[in-house]
Formats: C-alpha cells, structure tokens, sequence
C-alpha cells in the first residue's frame, strides 16, 4: 500500500499503511489519527513541550494488545527532539514532542496516547504540575464530578488554583499548576495529605485504599502520579477505547452538568468544540504557585 505523506513543520511526514484500521465502530485509520494530531497540535503543544513523552503504541490498532514505549527507537529521525534523564539503575532516553511534526510522526509509529511526565526536562525532579487522579468503582460518574467538585473546594480553602479535565477513559483529572521550588518528594507526600483529609471528610464517598476489593462502591483518589518518572494522560491525547474519546480540558462548571461523562469528547467532535470554546488550560502556567502557604493551611487543619 502507497504511503500517505502529511506536511507539517516543514517537513514531509510519511504515513505508512495509512488505511490500516486503529478503530473500529466508527472505523478510524492510522492516516485519520496522524491527520487528527496534525490539526489539534497548535492547541496542545503548549502543554506536551519539553516534557518527557511515553508513547502508548498500538501497532495492529486497539483490537490487540498494546504497549508503552518511553525510550526512544534507534530509528526516529534526528529531528525529533529527546531528552536523557535518570531512572532507577540507569537512565533513559525520551521523545520530546516540541513540534507539530513530531506528533504526525508519532501517530505513524501507532502512538494513540501520548503520556507525559509532571516536570519539565530542564528539572526533572521538580514537577510544575500536580495531578489527582479520581478513578471511580463503579460506572456512576456522578460520584467522580462530586468528588472533584469536594476536591476543588478543599484546594481553594489551601489557596491552591486547579484544573480539570476528562481523562477520555472513566475518571476525571484535577491538576494543580506549581512554580517548580518543590521537588517530587515534597509534592507526593502534600498530595498524598491532601486525599488523606479528603476521604476523612467524605468517607461513603472516596477513599485512598489502593487495594480494589476494599473499595467497595467510592472513588479512588489516586495521587501516585505526583511521583518521580510517572506520567499522565496528554492533554487532547485520543485513549485507546471504542469510540476514540479524548482527555479533555474543561472549564470548571462544566464539571457541574449532568450531561458530562468521561468520553463526552472523541476525535468526531472535539475539534468543533474548539471552534466554539478557547482551550480552558491556555493560560494554565500563569497560575504556577508554591505548595509552602498550602502545607501551612493544611497542617492547621490537621490540628483542628
């Protein structure tokens, strides 16, 4: 099959086997997927630039098993940004997606979703961003809006600015931009206080009881992400689920509406949500801020 070949940056990006079917029901091809990443890469660049990038590749579409992938292949071109960091015995060479190409180019090597770290390359033990994973038990998301609407109220009261979004796949993700002075251990063991304090006032509501057999029916807050080397679901990336839902920005009263489910945004209509709204974390590094005032408010509360 003739290669498809899309421009961007500059460069003449091929796509190989572009009809090869990534979705089915409706039926989405490798060519449609880079096309789509082509289109929204103005949009979520912003958020994916000079961050480490965890591919998850899907090679003979979502209908077989997939794997993630965080060093980069000896065969991706020199054009594409990278970035050496240390891991746990060694080290480990990423993709940096800073340019539209690269993200055309990932779509060719079947990455459906990017995933990104919470630091920025240049400290990489210093993450800019905080992010709560609320991951539910059962299929009722309207616990998982009440308990972002919970969480959002106790990180105000700690003069805490946060944003949300869709993760495209059951849950919702509450993130906390950050001015890089705290490093991973400082902002794992915050986060970590901040869900402890949270299931204590809303205990028949969520919980933070790693062990899924002792859930029961609450939501799980999840703050493992906010450790050193893990990463999070890219903003707009496409999940590899029927349908091709997308991790959405939202504004937060949309949190509120009853018609909101975690793959209310798919690669059939987000780009016509974007022509209606501006993306809500545009200005989202505005609002970096320190964790020093809020660990002060939250160890008050601890004592009251």
């Amino acid at each position: 099959m003739t290669d498809a070949v899309l421009k961007a940056g500059g460069l003449d990006i091929a796509i190989g086997n572009p009809e090869k079917l990534m979705f089915k029901s409706p039926n989405i091809s490798k060519l449609e997927l880079a096309k789509y990443y082509l289109k929204i890469a103005d949009v979520a660049l912003p958020h994916y630039r000079k961050r480490a990038l965890t591919m998850h590749r899907y090679p003979d579409g979502i209908g077989e098993r997939g794997f993630f992938q965080k060093h980069i292949a000896d065969y991706f071109p020199d054009w594409i940004d990278r970035a050496t960091l240390p891991k746990e015995g060694g080290e480990v060479t990423s993709v940096v997606a800073n340019n539209t190409a690269t993200l055309v180019y990932l779509a060719d090597q079947a990455c459906i979703t990017p995933h990104l770290a919470l630091s920025r390359t240049d400290r990489h033990n210093h993450p800019d961003r905080m992010i709560f994973d609320l991951d539910p038990s059962d299929d009722d998301f309207g616990k998982v809006r009440t308990t972002a609407t919970h969480l959002k109220t106790l990180l105000d009261r700690l003069g805490l600015v946060s944003f949300v979004q869709t993760t495209g796949s059951r849950g919702l993700h509450v993130l906390v931009p950050l001015d890089r002075k705290a490093d991973f251990q400082q902002v794992r063991a915050f986060s970590h206080r901040v869900c402890r304090k949270l299931a204590e006032q809303h205990a028949d509501l969520m919980t933070i009881e790693q062990r899924r057999n002792m859930r029961g029916t609450r939501v799980f807050l999840d703050d493992l992400r906010n450790g050193y080397g893990q990463t999070a679901v890219a903003p707009y990336a496409v999940r590899a689920l029927q349908g091709a839902p997308i991790a959405t920005p939202l504004k937060w009263d949309e949190v509120g509406c009853g018609n909101l489910t975690p793959r209310k945004y798919h690669m059939g209509n987000i780009l016509r949500r974007l022509g209606q709204t501006d993306d809500p974390w545009a200005d989202l590094a505005r609002y970096a801020q320190g964790l020093d005032r809020a660990e002060r408010r939250i160890a008050c509360a601890d004592t009251m």
